[in-house]
Formats: structure tokens, C-alpha cells, sequence
């Protein structure tokens, strides 16, 4: 069978993506974050057009279900921008829902996965193209635990990556340890986000040894060690052997966020005087094209 990227228009071959924010939002909203909700969609429209201007060919909506992921909307900002987008499925940490819609979606939380990466979300026809879960701080609490289990169960049904939102980029090893320890997941399966949050070294450098993908993403975030700490780490895993197991992405999560574009105008630059020209495509575009493929 030969791998493909599922993107809301349907399957790409894997060389098509180009540039690619490897996880990033469009659409989002929680009550963790009352009065910030992404939902505008002239201001994704100007975003992914600007992305476009910039070099970008593809944007990984990691916004899961039940987060606002407005998923009728994607497939004509694709065409309109082309720019290709992969939509998410999966559950993020408890916080970021109600009980009740908790309450509904626990006891099939796989079926779930499943039925929105093989038959679409909702009434739409998109198909999921990733499942996005979380883990906790330092750790797994009892809801990381299921949400994971239920992808673990999803990947293997599918073959679908799994990308995993590391609480302050804690965590990793904990995750790796029951996906792909306990749960049979291949590691080179599973996407690691936020890792730039903690920048230990040592950490990351198990983790891709381990043989996980390593996403540096949010890289406006300095308060989180992100902007100057990250050419080290990225340089550290290169160095080490591991180019081949890193992403780069924008994370909008709020309007005020700079966004995607400031990934290629900004960041890129800084990267690729710090690591040079080769290695930054080889982040950007090489590695996501593969990563995404199932």
C-alpha cells in the first residue's frame, strides 16, 4: 500500500505537502481561555494567504474534539488559500472540557477516533489525518491515561500518527513508556509536542533515541524558554544523529498569538543562520512529509 497524507481535500502524495507548520491552529477555543476563542475565519483565511505568500504549503490542525475545530470550514480555506490543512481528531486534557461533554465521550473514546480518521467528522466528509491527545505534568493522570489508551487502540485499527501535547513539554518519557511500551505503538508513530517548553537536553535526547519525533513548536513563547533555547536543542539532536526525528510549529492558540506566518518569517531565519539552510528544510519539509504519511 503506498502512503499517503489525509488533508480535508482528501489523500496527497507525501512530496506535495512543502513547507510545513507541523502543528498549528486555525480554529480553537476552551475555558481555559475565556474571551480568546479562535474562530474567526476571514483571520485564518488571512493567516494561511500570508502563509502561502511566505513559502508554506501545509498547516497540521492539531485542535482535537470538542475544542472548536469548526471542521466545515477547512476544506474551502484549503482551496482558497492552497494550502493543504490535516484536521485532528482525539481528547485533550479534562480541563479544557465540560463534564458533560466528558461524560458522553469517555466510554468510546476509540470508536470515536476511529469512525472520524476511516468515515469523517460529523456530517462533514473530512477525515481526520492524526489523533491528538495529551499527557499531564511530569506524569499521566487518570484521564492522559485513557485518552491514550484509546489511541494507542485507534492507531493500530488505522495506522494513523499520534501527536502528543506534552504539559510544559513534561512528560515525554512517561508517555513513551505506556504508548509504546505497554501499548505496542511504534515510536516513530508518535509526535512529542512542546518539547522546546523544557529544554533538558538529556530528555529530549532519550526521547529521540527512543525513536520518537520531537515537535519544537510555539516558537514565539519565550517566557518558555522557546526562542533562544531551541537552536541549541535542535543543534544538540542533529549533532546526536537525530535530524531526522524533529518538526517545527507555529501554535496559534490565542489572537495574539504572531501565528504561523511568524514561523517562516521569523523563526525560520534565526534557524537557519544558528543550523544552517539544509538541516531547516530537511525540519520543515522532509521529516513532516514522512511523519504525516499513514
Amino acid at each position: 500500500m503506498v502512503s499517503a497524507v489525509r488533508t480535508v481535500l482528501g489523500e496527497v502524495a507525501p512530496e506535495r505537502l512543502g513547507v510545513v507548520d507541523a502543528h498549528d491552529h486555525l480554529f480553537i477555543r476552551s475555558p481555559r481561555l475565556p474571551g480568546q476563542e479562535l474562530a474567526d475565519v476571514d483571520r485564518a483565511a488571512a493567516a494561511l494567504g500570508e502563509f502561502r505568500e511566505l513559502g508554506g504549503g501545509t498547516v497540521v490542525q492539531w485542535t482535537p474534539y470538542g475544542m472548536g475545530r469548526r471542521i466545515a470550514e477547512l476544506p474551502a480555506l484549503a482551496r482558497e488559500s492552497g494550502v493543504h490543512i490535516i484536521a485532528a481528531t482525539g481528547l485533550h486534557q479534562a480541563a479544557h472540557y465540560a463534564q458533560e461533554v466528558l461524560r458522553s465521550v469517555r466510554h468510546r473514546l476509540a470508536g470515536l477516533f476511529v469512525g472520524e480518521l476511516t468515515e469523517g467528522i460529523g456530517d462533514t466528509g473530512v477525515r481526520a489525518g492524526l489523533i491528538k491527545v495529551a499527557g499531564g505534568f511530569h506524569g499521566l493522570d487518570d484521564h492522559a491515561t485513557l485518552t491514550l489508551r484509546a489511541a494507542a487502540e485507534a492507531h493500530h485499527a488505522t495506522g494513523a500518527p499520534i501527536a502528543v501535547h506534552l504539559e510544559l513539554g513534561t512528560g515525554a518519557l512517561d508517555v513513551l513508556d505506556l504508548l509504546c511500551g505497554e501499548l505496542g505503538v511504534a515510536p516513530r508513530s508518535v509526535i512529542l509536542g512542546h518539547l522546546n517548553r523544557s529544554p533538558d537536553f538529556a530528555v529530549h535526547r532519550m526521547a529521540a533515541e527512543a525513536g520518537a519525533h520531537l515537535a519544537f513548536d510555539g516558537p514565539s513563547r519565550a517566557n518558555h524558554a522557546t526562542d533562544w533555547r531551541m537552536p541549541d536543542a535542535v543543534a544538540a539532536l542533529a549533532d546526536a544523529g537525530f535530524a531526522d526525528r524533529l518538526l517545527l510549529g507555529g501554535d496559534t492558540v490565542t489572537p495574539d498569538t504572531p501565528g504561523m506566518p511568524h514561523l517562516l518569517r521569523r523563526v525560520r531565519p534565526r534557524l537557519e543562520l544558528a543550523l544552517g539552510q539544509e538541516l531547516v528544510e530537511r525540519i520543515l519539509v522532509t521529516n513532516p512529509a514522512r511523519v504525516y504519511a499513514w
